[in-house]
């Protein structure tokens, strides 16, 4: 399709500790162009999604971009101006992300969380199309919630709302050592569920990938290990529905949107006496955030109500 029948595009940005994520989008949420690199750490940042933008605009050249969002691994600062609790991402000083990215970029820029984001994607894109309420769970390096309540996003009082890896259980929650990424965290993080298979002296650690494919191919360890990782993720959704019971819940992130562990997941419901909750997993998997950014960016460039969903615009 060519980018001189629409009119604007704008730009929606996964932005990971380790990768960045990138799409020049239409106004009708159509995701055009993609691009993805390694992320540059601290002041350095600011230039490299500048660079970013203006590569992706450079794809579409009678068509401005009027919008970018950023999807990133912290809690928005109250003034929007960027990320606090984000260690991944590098120290940019007295530096405003977004004030400095308005300025060089000539368009408007907003950020959010990143599970924030990939639950917008998964709403207007995705598994809760359908769906006005749901809880957006996603498990991989880490584990967060994105809660979406009556077809919004809810952040919480301070932006912190969904940070369900300090939940009390999994771990000790007075041992220091679980207090860092949360009790919960130490046990359903990405790199906790590659050490439930220890490796021969010398040998690399497995990823979580080869624990699944350990699993498949029959593996009692991996299974075990598969096993113990949705026994966790269960107590975790019935955390979250004994307070929030949001009715659906969509499994994302690495780890996560895994279909292989649906199975054993449905088994500890049904041992913790909930065999009748709603799971899914992800439909857009790592396109979520992408499309989440995209949707983010239209409704800062242009408004809300005018917004098509997915479904509408194809």
């Amino acid at each position: 399709m060519s980018a001189a029948t629409h009119p604007a595009v704008v730009v929606g940005i996964d932005l990971g500790g380790t990768k960045v994520r990138a799409a020049l989008a239409d106004t009708r949420g159509r995701l055009l162009h993609r691009l993805t690199e390694p992320t540059r750490p601290g002041i350095a940042l600011i230039a490299q999604l500048t660079d970013i933008v203006t590569r992706l605009s450079a794809l579409a050249p009678d068509a401005p971009v009027v919008g970018t969002a950023i999807g990133g691994a912290g809690v928005p600062l109250p003034d929007g101006s960027g990320f606090t609790q984000a260690p991944n991402l590098g120290e940019l000083g007295e530096v405003s992300l977004v004030a400095e990215l308005r300025h060089r970029l000539g368009h408007p820029v907003v950020i959010e969380n990143d599970v924030n984001i990939a639950a917008l994607g998964e709403l207007h894109a995705g598994a809760g199309r359908e769906s006005e309420s749901f809880a957006f769970v996603s498990v991989g390096t880490g584990i967060g919630v994105g809660l979406v309540l009556a077809g919004s996003i809810w952040p919480g009082v301070s932006g912190a709302a969904g940070e369900v890896g300090y939940l009390p259980f999994g771990s000790d929650p007075l041992d220091p050592r679980n207090q860092r990424r949360g009790a919960l965290e130490e046990v359903v993080a990405g790199n906790v569920l590659a050490q439930r298979l220890p490796q021969p002296a010398g040998e690399p650690p497995l990823t979580a990938r080869e624990v699944f494919a350990a699993a498949e191919a029959g593996d009692p360890l991996a299974i075990r290990a598969l096993d113990t990782q949705a026994r966790w993720l269960a107590h975790t959704l019935l955390a979250i529905d004994a307070v929030v019971d949001p009715g659906l819940y969509i499994l994302g992130g690495g780890i996560g949107s895994r279909p292989e562990l649906l199975a054993p997941l449905d088994r500890w419901l049904a041992r913790l006496g909930r065999p009748g909750l709603r799971v899914r997993s992800s439909e857009l998997g790592d396109d979520a955030p992408l499309h989440g950014a995209v949707h983010l960016a239209l409704a800062a460039a242009i408004t809300p109500s005018s917004l098509p969903r997915e479904s509408e615009a194809s």
